[in-house]
């Protein structure tokens, strides 16, 4: 005899099982119940349902490197712990010879992808962020170059005194693929005037937006959770992305981000839980129907959160990174290494019971053949008490 859905989801997420089952668009109600229901398995069942008839059981990763240019930055965001400030990180800016040196660290490994973002520095001259990429470039020629917020590409528009259409134009004749996540962190104004007053406001980030799109260049989506935005904010935040994803249909993924309040002016914030991040990928799954794509970024979310989130809605585990320098562990700022191995990647996607693909930037699939020769090195475990 068949199980009612109402057993698996329980009754107060029947309307939404049917919605989901029937390929309906969920409303802001159904996201606020979604964050408010203590049936956190229920989320995640019906998160899987959409991840699993995407995608069955396939996750995806690549292999990339990120780079981070430089860490001054006139921006002060309160939630940051990544910019050179009296306590905190020592402050740098990468010579173009030091990003090469970055690069030829990693010479010996196929990586198909490099993911630069930075602090925004204003001694930064306009032919330095077009040098960069092109250094890229010359250094690992094929590789998808995937740089630069919003926030950057307004203050390269600004330095070298065009327009953002120029600027991105300019960058993507460079060598520029696409464009990343982040920049907005949540689209709330009053958690913009808060807490990142001096950064983009939300209608200044989807101008950024839309350019790129107008473009041709593919853009990465992304949400900060976890500091003082409230659930409706959470919600709204991801309506904003399903309207302008049904607007220009240039985001490939979205990427909730856990807040980490160690370093940065709201200290005093509880740490990231398993439920709140398995909570924000499964919630992000179900309202962005028109998102190819969920990814749980596992530096943030941890090895095994992000194998229990495979199960919650995220089909993307994102790649080996090499070298992150945007969180740090308490006060360990010299600890800049945060990768793992290719076969480390490969045995957390399996023993999760998922299939790893490799993948590149623009998900085309590299395809993945395990050898008997291969010996994993066993995964360096972090677990959140």
């Amino acid at each position: 005899m068949p199980i009612s859905p109402g057993v698996i989801v329980g009754d107060e997420l029947l309307d939404i099982y049917h919605k989901v089952m029937d390929r309906r668009r969920l409303s802001f109600d159904d996201g606020l119940l979604l964050y408010r229901t203590r049936n956190l398995t229920g989320v995640g069942y019906l998160a899987n349902l959409d991840r699993e008839r995407r995608h069955g059981a396939k996750t995806y990763f690549v292999r990339n490197q990120h780079i981070n240019y430089t860490n001054i930055c006139n921006k002060f965001c309160k939630f940051c712990s990544f910019y050179a400030k009296k306590g905190g990180p020592a402050p740098y800016e990468m010579s173009l010879d030091e990003v090469k040196r970055r690069l030829d660290r990693h010479k010996d490994q196929p990586l198909t992808e490099i993911h630069m973002v930075a602090g925004i520095n204003p001694r930064l001259k306009y032919d330095y962020y077009l040098d960069l990429v092109r250094t890229v470039k010359e250094a690992r020629p094929g590789v998808h170059v995937k740089a630069f917020t919003a926030v950057e590409i307004v203050q390269i528009a600004q330095v070298g005194k065009v327009t953002v259409e120029q600027a991105l134009a300019d960058l993507i004749e460079a060598g520029l693929d696409s464009l990343p996540g982040g920049g907005i962190e949540i689209l709330s104004e009053r958690v913009h005037r808060e807490l990142f007053g001096k950064k983009l406001d939300g209608e200044e980030w989807k101008q950024v937006a839309r350019a790129a799109a107008k473009l041709g260049l593919k853009q990465y989506a992304t949400m900060l959770y976890g500091h003082i935005e409230t659930d409706e904010e959470r919600v709204d935040h991801l309506i904003q992305l399903r309207e302008l994803q049904d607007e220009t249909g240039h985001f490939l993924t979205m990427t909730p981000l856990s807040f980490h309040p160690e370093n940065t002016e709201l200290a005093d914030i509880p740490k990231p839980t398993a439920d709140t991040d398995l909570r924000n990928i499964a919630v992000s799954r179900l309202m962005l129907d028109n998102f190819d794509h969920v990814k749980s970024f596992w530096i943030m979310n941890t090895v095994p959160v992000t194998q229990a989130a495979l199960w919650y809605g995220a089909d993307d585990a994102d790649g080996l990174v090499q070298e992150y320098e945007i969180t740090y562990d308490e006060g360990d700022f010299g600890n800049k290494t945060q990768a793992l191995t290719y076969e480390n990647m490969v045995r957390m996607i399996e023993e999760a019971g998922r299939v790893p693909v490799e993948r590149d930037s623009l998900y085309n699939e590299i395809r993945y053949e395990p050898t008997a020769e291969s010996k994993p090195q066993r995964v360096p475990l972090r677990v959140r008490s």
